[in-house]
């Protein structure tokens, strides 16, 4: 078995990728609201995450944050796939 860099590369693709989209991103505010979307979507695939119901759990329940505690225990490494299961967002779990 030969040593590779193959989990890296592909860990970094999609930065790359986005790199040349976020030059047309408008603004600097623009810029780093991609910035941070994407970040936080990384961070939820990392944890195990499956992105499109982490960002509609997100969604759901961060209107209704109102202390650091709420908004920490919202971040993808505090949660489970089982936490932003579709079935939990509907019934308002």
């Amino acid at each position: 078995m030969t040593p590779d860099n193959n989990l890296a590369e592909n860990a970094i693709r999609p930065f790359v990728v986005g790199r040349k989209n976020w030059m047309f991103a408008g603004t600097p505010k623009g810029a780093r609201a991609s910035a941070d979307l994407y970040s936080l979507i990384e961070t939820a695939k990392a944890n195990g995450l499956e992105p499109y119901r982490y960002l509609r759990y997100l969604f759901e329940k961060l209107p209704f944050a109102m202390s650091t505690e709420e908004y920490q225990a919202l971040l993808p490494m505090r949660l489970g796939p089982e936490d932003v299961a579709l079935k939990n967002i509907a019934s308002g779990v």
